[in-house]
């Protein structure tokens, strides 16, 4: 079962009234969305903008939901193609669903061994297993030291580059195995897994998913109406500091930010649901 992080915090800086409507642009499997519709009832609606075909099946809810099977790099479309205004808040979630870890078989986690896929939306575009065995050195270097922030980037890129010379690396534990190979002893018993960052990075990639997050700010903020917010939980620091900049560089002018810093999980929360200790919330109202 999924667990909707932080939804106390959601809704303070959300702050959903009555018959107002609200853009949930990861409804995921809808957790978020069920408590803004206890707030925005009678005739409230949410949009729920989901980008994998086999999640928006699995969505149980009731009336007063739009649900539309595509990516908030394409909000502002969306928006007016369903014509869905006046729109009193925005809320990204940016963390992956316990469906995309536990049972979606596309290589999320190095904890199964499944392909390497990755991709959320599982009918077009790059996998994660085109990039190990196909991409140069180099370039495999480049992302796993920006987006994975990773220290032995180049040794990795080399491992994985020499190793599908000799077999193709096609699933998560053989991805692992040469990881292994790759990096020094010490480095099998951090508190991160050695796989993290690698399967982080390849993730990112496969999934544009920082060029789309910022893509989907900026429209964000022109389908908001006057005074309606937008609320983004981040899950690793390349995504914090991108909505951080965001919010900085359109205040005080066009947003006013109300988390002077990021909103964390309580020790109570991180008990109840482990993944979300890594979660920050960041919110501003559009001006």
């Amino acid at each position: 079962m999924h667990v909707a992080v932080l939804q106390k915090e959601v809704i303070k800086y959300l702050d959903p009234g009555p018959n107002e409507n609200f853009v949930d642009a990861t409804i995921g499997e809808g957790g978020h969305t069920s408590v803004i519709l206890e707030k925005n009832k009678p005739k409230g609606k949410v949009l729920g903008i989901e980008w994998d075909s086999e999640i928006i099946k699995r969505i149980e809810l009731q009336e007063r939901v739009v649900l539309v099977n595509d990516s908030y790099v394409n909000l502002k479309k969306i928006v007016e193609r369903c014509n869905f205004r006046p729109v009193y808040g925005i809320l990204f979630d940016l963390g992956m669903s316990s469906w995309h870890l536990e049972e979606s078989g596309r290589g999320f986690t190095f904890l199964r061994d499944e392909p390497l896929d990755m991709r959320y939306n599982s009918l077009t575009g790059l996998t994660a297993a085109e990039i190990v065995n196909t991409w140069p050195e180099l370039k495999i270097e480049k992302i796993l030291k920006e987006y994975g922030e990773e220290k032995f980037a180049k040794r990795i890129a080399r491992e994985i580059v020499k190793e599908s010379k000799v077999k193709p690396i096609k699933t998560t534990f053989g991805l692992v195995e040469v990881i292994k190979k790759a990096v020094p002893a010490r480095y099998f018993h951090q508190k991160i897994h050695f796989a993290t960052r690698t399967f982080q990075a390849l993730r990112i990639t496969v999934n544009d998913e920082l060029n789309n997050l910022k893509k989907g700010l900026s429209q964000a903020v022109e389908v908001l109406a006057t005074g309606g917010r937008i609320v983004v939980i981040s899950f690793h620091s390349l995504e914090d500091r991108i909505v951080k900049n965001f919010f900085r560089e359109l205040s005080p002018e066009k947003l006013e930010i109300l988390t002077k810093k990021p909103i964390t999980p309580s020790e109570e929360e991180i008990k109840i649901n482990p993944r979300s200790r890594s979660a920050k919330l960041r919110a501003a109202i559009k001006l």
